[in-house]
């Protein structure tokens, strides 16, 4: 299946990883950024953060991050102040990032890319690395 599709990914994150399998599973090659080694631009990020329909600042990742350290949890702190330290410090942008022709989601749990890929794409089951079965020997959602 063709289909304009970019993940931002980060390799070492098993949702990451789960999440590009997903994509490919559909039959899909996506476009592939490693986003710690080329991080999206200001405008890029800025719109895939609005288009996924989170706040910036739900859009920062904390765990294993500099976070705390940069002093991020302070209300006061602006979308554009939250967006220079995502820039500067890609590890605060949370993962993975999946832009379609359908929507941006944040697939965070990676079976919400499922929300922007064509259904009609899945043929089969799908397995996470956890061993958590997401698609039915049919292709279809196991809610």
């Amino acid at each position: 299946m063709t289909m304009d599709v970019t993940i931002y990914h980060n390799p070492a994150c098993g949702t990451s990883r789960n999440t590009l399998a997903l994509i490919r599973h559909a039959g899909i090659e996506p476009k592939v950024i490693d986003y710690l080694k080329t991080p999206p631009t200001r405008e890029e990020l800025a719109k895939m953060i609005r288009d996924a329909g989170f706040s910036v600042r739900e859009a920062i990742r904390e765990k294993g991050t500099p976070y705390a350290e940069l002093g991020l949890d302070d209300p006061a702190l602006s979308d554009e102040q939250l967006l220079s330290a995502m820039l500067e410090h890609p590890i605060l942008i949370n993962r993975p990032f999946v832009v379609t022709p359908m929507g941006t989601r944040l697939a965070r749990p990676s079976e919400a890319v499922l929300d922007i890929l064509p259904a009609e794409a899945f043929k089969g089951p799908f397995v996470k690395e956890d061993g958590e079965k997401v698609l039915d020997e049919e292709g279809r959602r196991i809610v």
